[in-house]
Formats: structure tokens, sequence, C-alpha cells
């Protein structure tokens, strides 16, 4: 190992700084605006598809898998495809797309469906909402790449 190189005369050494507080600030803003839009979203799509007492939170578990999916193709596009600006991963993917997404409203349906005497269903509840969620994200990626490779010259 090597010992550090004195620093020049005159000049200031290199020091990282923290990135700063309006910077921070900026994407506390923008996810907290996505997340607020994500939010709503999924609260519409509860008034539009209410879930039957005792039965698949179906509305929860689509919520679930197609924002997951989106999730998928926006990753892709986003590191794969083009630059886009800062604040657009956190305003869509973990503002929007979190908000939009679920998985606290999982784990309360999973309580209410085994408190209320539906365990079979609770349990199939909560295998099949991960193993959905998980393949909804890797066949989206998937197909995307597969999409923009084919439209490469």
């Amino acid at each position: 190992m090597t010992a550090p190189e004195p620093p020049v005369p005159g000049l200031r050494p290199v020091v990282p700084r923290r990135p700063a507080r309006r910077a921070r600030a900026a994407v506390v803003a923008v996810v907290a605006l996505g997340g607020g839009a994500g939010a709503a979203a999924r609260y519409a799509a509860s008034l539009w598809w209410p879930g039957h007492t005792g039965g698949f939170p179906w509305t929860t578990f689509w919520v679930n898998v197609t924002g997951c999916a989106v999730i998928g193709v926006f990753m892709v596009v986003v590191t794969e495809l083009r630059a886009v600006h800062r604040l657009v991963r956190p305003f869509f993917g973990t503002g929007v797309l979190g908000g939009f997404t679920t998985f606290s409203t999982y784990a309360v349906d999973i309580r209410r469906l085994i408190g209320t005497g539906h365990a079979r269903t609770g349990l199939a509840y909560l295998a099949a909402t991960p193993l959905a969620a998980l393949a909804a994200v890797w066949l989206a990626a998937w197909a995307t790449r597969r999409v923009l490779e084919r439209r490469q010259p």
C-alpha cells in the first residue's frame, strides 16, 4: 500500500460533498407528489372494483401486479434506453408506483382474512401476490428488452 500524496501547496484537497439541501428537498417533494398521485389512483381502483368480505382481494392483487409490471418497463427504459432528468425516477418509480402498489394493504388483507376465518384464502393470497408481482416485474422487463432489441436497426 502506498502512502497518499501530500497536498499541492495552494490547492484545497477534493472532499466529496453531501448533496445540497435544495437537491434533497426537491427529491423529497417529487416523491411526495408522486406518492400522492399513486395512492389516489390505488384508492380509485378500490372504489371502482370493491372487494367482497372474506373473498380474495382481487383489486389489491391486480394493483400490485400491474404496478410491478410498470416498474419493470420503467426501469428498463430509464436505465437502458435513455437518460432522464434526475427527478424522474424518484417521482415516478418511488413516488407514483410506490404509492400505487400497496403491500401494506396486502398485509392488512391477509390479517383480516385469517382473522375472520378465511385462512385458506389468506394463505393463498399470501403466496400468490409476491409470486405474481415478481413474475410481473421480470416478464415486463424481459419483454421491454425484447421490444427494444427489435427496434434497433
